[in-house]
């Protein structure tokens, strides 16, 4: 479908993208990896076409279309969270006026047998199942079932976009962008926004939807989840693997290593090879055995090993000291801002040496309660303290307002340093990725990966027994993560830490508050365990909003009343499968029959007319086909 042929993205002297090639098909669901700076947006924006290569080119076929969420982007104002979103709708209209128009041409055409009639006909079938899917619901419903989707209730659909944050604003162009149905879905860092909820939701709808995908994430589980085929962006060219992530990661282990043990094989027998024509050079008699083996020498393909990545950040935690048994207490605790209430009487304990995450939906008091932690913001009601000898350590979800933006990476910790620890700075920058001069570069010139690299490497210049952290692993690559969970599985303080990111979490925290509602709620376990038991709680509350019951019914006439009612609706489901069956098969028969016409018309068969009837049935045969799948599950 598209393709990038021999591409190359240069800055000057600086390759980023070195005569890169690959292809995507129409069923391929690609997660594009590869560490931060790698050129993984710049890809997207390439076949997007908001930017233009040094050298080479991106195919793409005619009337193909592209849906791309960009980690930047700009919002619309004015009007309401559902009136934004429909505003998609109106580009559908255009589909009907495209489909009559291609119709007219087929019928004016007699060239059958030619490709630029066979792209016709795959276009007209194509535009056809897109504007069927369109219309296979109301536009609002769909609206209203994709934004909640992506967290957002009922009550605040007519609120204003203006009013609501960035990372909710890129909620809604996403779902504007899904609602578009595209032919290529490309996704740059979709779930930074997203709570964990919110991400389940969408994983559940990518690997649903039918149509190619290129999804750039650091999150682990979610690439396993969603995609077949793993694309690595390594030092300027490519590694193409037809595996979901875990499994590229294994399989490139097993490349390297065979690659590793082919050419010590071969440096051996090289070395064996050149002492053999250094013994022997000026002997007559071994003359002939001696230039065969330099001939062969100089036509053997010599073995490679693929360039790798080794700059990897390398975090531990210095050891911290005790503190008292009770880090943290907050009873009936309150707390918001002049304008909104977000959580009341809450009563959350937290123990030395726990690991504990705060989870929930955006916007209910996650980073909230961050604050009144960290002193930044006084509870509305309710008592909050930290406990004896508790010395905090607080990472910022918004790294920004932190960091002085005219101050250098050096200076940004020379500043607070104190005693023997600053003659270690270089090396703890080292240890983060900060090398050389980069050393020397303003903070307000750095990417949001290595602010956060800078923000935690802040956080080591004290011996803190308790780490506050929000949204530490926001702008981080996968590598990174790994090492920066490891360092925190052994660190011996107390953390407390915000995040949507479920493989970040899983294994490292013993214990969740989740933030819901207005209320924190304590959960004992895993984020694994936790997941499990909401989504068996939303199955349950849906199963209690869809049953009626009357109060004043006696029980066993109401239980009764609810068997024979159920008996009533299996009778209705199973006929109207049967019949859904039936009316299937009829339409695919007829649709054969107009395709073998299409195929080879004859002079007396009327183009136009066939034509029209097959999308018409082909529409009503996804309509009952959606509604039979239903009805099955």
């Amino acid at each position: 479908m598209i393709s990038i042929d021999d591409l190359t993205v240069a800055y000057g002297g600086f390759v980023l993208l070195d005569k890169i090639n690959f292809h995507i098909s129409e069923t391929d669901k690609i997660g594009l990896v590869g560490r931060n700076g790698a050129g993984k947006s710049t890809v997207m924006k390439l076949i997007a076409g908001l930017q233009s290569p040094t050298s080479g080119r991106v195919d793409k076929p005619s009337g193909i279309t592209i849906g791309y969420l960009p980690q930047l982007m700009e919002h619309h104002k004015g009007l309401s969270v559902m009136d934004e979103t429909m505003t998609v709708f109106s580009e559908t209209s255009g589909l009907q006026d495209e489909i009559d128009s291609l119709t007219k041409e087929l019928g004016e055409r007699s060239d059958y047998e030619s490709d630029s009639y066979s792209e016709l006909i795959e276009r007209l079938t194509d535009l056809g199942d897109r504007l069927a899917i369109a219309h296979s619901e109301p536009p609002e419903v769909q609206a209203r079932k994709t934004l909640k989707g992506l967290g957002f209730k009922d009550d605040e659909l007519d609120r204003k976009t203006e009013t609501f944050s960035q990372g909710w604003n890129m909620r809604i162009e996403l779902a504007k962008i899904l609602l578009r149905r595209p032919d290529l879905l490309m996704l740059d860092e979709p779930t930074n926004h997203l709570d964990i909820e919110s991400i389940e939701w969408l994983e559940d709808y990518l690997k649903a939807r039918r149509g190619s995908l290129l999804l750039v994430s650091h999150d682990r589980k979610f690439l396993d989840s969603v995609t077949n085929r793993t694309v690595e962006i390594l030092l300027g060219h490519i590694h193409d693997y037809k595996v979901p992530y875990t499994k590229y990661l294994e399989l490139r282990a097993e490349r390297i290593a065979q690659q590793t043990a082919a050419y010590e094989n071969q440096q051996r027998m090289i070395q064996k090879t050149e002492e053999f024509i250094q013994a022997f050079r000026y002997k007559p008699t071994k003359s002939n055995q001696v230039q065969s083996r330099i001939k062969a020498l100089e036509k053997l393909e010599r073995v490679e090993i693929d360039e790798t990545d080794n700059v990897r950040l390398t975090v531990k935690f210095p050891k911290a000291a005790r503190s008292g048994d009770i880090v943290y207490k907050a009873s009936g605790l309150s707390a918001g801002y002049p304008q909104k209430v977000v959580f009341t009487d809450a009563d959350i304990e937290i123990k030395r040496g726990e690991k504990v995450a705060l989870v929930g939906r955006n916007g209910e008091g996650k980073t909230t309660l961050m604050r009144i932690i960290a002193g930044q913001l006084e509870p509305i009601a309710g008592e909050s303290r930290l406990g004896h000898n508790v010395d905090l350590g607080y990472f910022a979800q918004n790294q920004e307002d932190e960091l002085d933006k005219n101050e250098t990476v050096f200076s940004t910790l020379d500043r607070i340093a104190v005693g023997d620890i600053r003659t270690r700075l270089r090396d703890i920058l080292a240890q983060f990725l900060f090398r050389g001069e980069d050393i020397d570069k303003r903070v307000g010139v750095l990417s949001g990966g290595e602010r956060a690299r800078l923000g935690m490497a802040r956080l080591m210049l004290q011996n803190h027994n308790l780490l506050a952290l929000d949204e530490p692993t926001n702008h981080m690559d996968i590598k990174s993560k790994d090492i920066l969970k490891q360092a925190l599985a052994a660190y011996d303080g107390t953390l407390i830490v915000v995040s949507h990111d479920r493989d970040f979490l899983d294994g490292l925290v013993d214990k969740l508050y989740e933030f819901r509602d207005g209320h924190v709620r304590e959960h004992l376990g895993g984020v694994s365990a936790f997941l499990s038991r909401r989504r068996l709680e939303n199955l349950q509350e849906l199963e209690r909003s869809a049953q009626t019951r009357k109060a004043e019914a006696p029980k066993d006439n109401s239980v009764r009343l609810e068997q024979k009612e159920k008996t009533r609706q299996d009778r209705k489901k199973k006929n109207r499968i049967s019949y859904l069956e039936c009316e299937i098969e009829k339409l695919e028969q007829r649709m054969g029959e107009i395709e073998k016409v299409l195929s080879a018309p004859g002079p007396e068969d009327d183009i136009m007319e066939l034509t029209r009837e097959y999308l018409e049935r082909k529409r009503d045969l996804d309509a009952k086909t959606e509604e039979w799948g239903s009805l099955i599950e």
